[in-house]
């Protein structure tokens, strides 16, 4: 289920995003519940993920999301920045902009060579 590709770089941007499908589970903290499991961007700094589920822009999740090429699972703390609402034409669904937080250097390493890799693909 892994693709991969180089979407865009924009000024301002922290980090690049690259566009993929990956396998995630992303946890709201408040009542356990999966609130998504695929993955539709990534960077150092945060995710996009496809929801079915109402979350409020602000809430606590925990994600768990597997790194492509390497297929390595990676359980990060994050907070839901931004929620999409899938009303453009083109839009797959609502989506959820999760900002990570808490990384350890192991983590962001893990997910700079995860980036590094994908970019190299593109």
């Amino acid at each position: 289920m892994t693709t991969s590709r180089l979407t865009y770089r924009r000024t301002g941007r922290r980090s690049v995003r690259h566009q993929v499908l990956l396998p995630c589970h992303v946890l709201r903290k408040r009542d356990q519940a999966i609130v998504a499991q695929v993955a539709m961007d990534l960077s150092t700094t945060g995710l996009q993920v496809l929801t079915g589920a109402r979350v409020l822009t602000g809430e606590p999740v925990q994600v768990t999301v597997r790194l492509p090429e390497t297929g390595r699972w990676l359980t990060l703390e994050a907070t839901v920045a931004r929620v999409l609402h899938g009303r453009r034409p083109g839009d797959w669904g609502r989506r959820l902009g999760l900002e990570l937080e808490g990384l350890t250097p192991t983590d962001m390493e893990k997910l700079c060579e995860a980036n590094r890799r994908m970019e190299a693909s593109a």
